[in-house]
């Protein structure tokens, strides 16, 4: 399936609009990869533990908005939005939402 954060697809055109498709993932981010994160923050580097938890999070986020996309007929989901948040008591969880448009394309 094409996924695209543009409104058109080049080359193609948009046949019909089926709805607006959506995923979500809310994943924890434990005291051990926050520890690791601060002391990564004082000397230097990346925060690993936290970039493959989001990027976890991202790839379901983009898997439920395709399936619900395929459960409408589409062929592609334009216009994607991507966003991130911290929620939680004292923002402990990181959530990923993904939102667009499944088309049917000519």
């Amino acid at each position: 399936m094409l996924l695209t954060t543009t409104a058109t697809v080049e080359g193609r055109a948009v046949h019909s609009h089926l709805g607006i498709v959506t995923g979500e993932a809310i994943v924890g981010a434990n005291a051990f990869r926050d520890f690791f994160a601060g002391i990564r923050d004082i000397v230097g580097g990346r925060a690993g533990g936290y970039e493959n938890a989001l990027r976890g999070a991202r790839e379901i986020a983009f898997e439920e908005a395709q399936a619900q996309a395929r459960r409408l007929g589409a062929d592609a989901v334009i216009g994607i939005d991507i966003d991130y948040e911290t929620v939680g008591q004292s923002g402990g969880m990181l959530m990923v939402t993904v939102s667009g448009t499944a088309v049917k394309l000519k």
